[in-house]
């Protein structure tokens, strides 16, 4: 989880309400736009990074992506699902284990967060590496080369308890369109580099 320190406004071109019809289609354009600006001929291999825990429904986004990505692309390299999440408590070795088995990986890492009331339900999509656990004050190796977070509640206040307290709803809805962007944007890739 990490707070989102993010305006009102959705002048950010990589920022997209989940309720918006065409969300999943700008994702997915958004994630292309991020992987061929990293890799433009595309060698490096895509790995999800997906950061959570099924413990909060807060915090649950990035196991329920990485479960539903699992399921849409099997073949891809996935860490952090429903079954075996990627936590403050495993992270490093989870990092580890990416490390080991892909050389020098594309890695995309995905997470929940908090911010203003007016972000709520709303999914960026950002190059760089995202710092989890910052939601909550805790100290976590930053994660990716680009990442997407989603929105899920107000930030700033007795944050433990917000997580715990968010609607399912929401997180669900989001982790399904962001899903769906990924698999597009995979298919898109792969498709016109085959």
């Amino acid at each position: 989880m990490n707070i989102l320190k993010s305006l009102a406004s959705t002048d950010n071109k990589y920022s997209y309400h989940y309720d918006d019809p065409l969300c999943f289609y700008k994702v997915q354009n958004s994630i292309c736009q991020m992987i061929d600006d990293l890799d433009k001929n595309y060698y490096r291999e895509i790995v999800y990074v997906c950061i959570g825990t099924d413990r909060a429904t807060g915090d649950c986004l990035g196991p329920l992506v990485g479960t539903r990505i699992e399921t849409l692309l099997p073949k891809v390299s996935v860490f952090g699902t429903l079954e075996k999440p990627t936590h403050a408590l495993n992270l490093n070795e989870v990092l580890d284990e990416v490390n080991s088995k892909h050389n020098q990986p594309l890695v995309i890492a995905i997470d929940a967060s908090l911010g203003s009331k007016e972000r709520i339900g709303y999914i960026n999509i950002k190059k760089g590496s995202l710092k989890p656990g910052t939601a909550l004050n805790k100290t976590l190796p930053e994660v990716g080369d680009c990442n997407i977070s989603g929105v899920v509640n107000v930030g700033g206040f007795l944050e433990q308890m917000v997580l715990q307290n968010t609607r399912l709803h929401i997180v669900y809805k989001m982790a399904n369109v962001i899903s769906r962007g990924i698999f597009l944007a995979h298919n898109r890739i792969y498709s016109a580099n085959n």
